[in-house]
């Protein structure tokens, strides 16, 4: 298995970062199959298309929430990390208030 779960949508609260705040935070790497989708398609021109992230951050964006990760942004950098066999993803990682895993509702 890739990923942890594919999800459907994004269960976490709006974190209200813009592009410029994503740039703030810095990359890590994080394991592929820690990370939960919030999209189950993908358009596949975008998973070949070589110049993907010419226009975009370089780095998947990722938010961390309730003990989870969820990858909000580079699900096709992410496919195309294990289609190259890697384990692991560079992404920027954001944690949203109530990440600890029991923390209640």
């Amino acid at each position: 298995m890739i990923f942890k779960r594919v999800g459907e949508g994004r269960p976490y609260p709006a974190h209200g970062l813009s592009s410029h705040g994503w740039a703030d935070v810095p990359p890590r790497q994080v394991r592929l199959d820690q990370l939960v989708t919030t999209k189950d398609t993908l358009q596949l021109a975008a998973l070949l298309d070589e110049d993907s992230t010419f226009y975009g951050d370089l780095f998947a964006h990722v938010v961390e929430w309730r003990g989870e990760y969820y990858l909000e942004d580079g699900l096709h950098r992410a496919l195309r990390a294990a289609l190259q066999q890697r384990t692991v993803l560079h992404a920027r990682v954001h944690a949203v208030a109530g990440t600890g895993a029991g923390t209640a509702s």
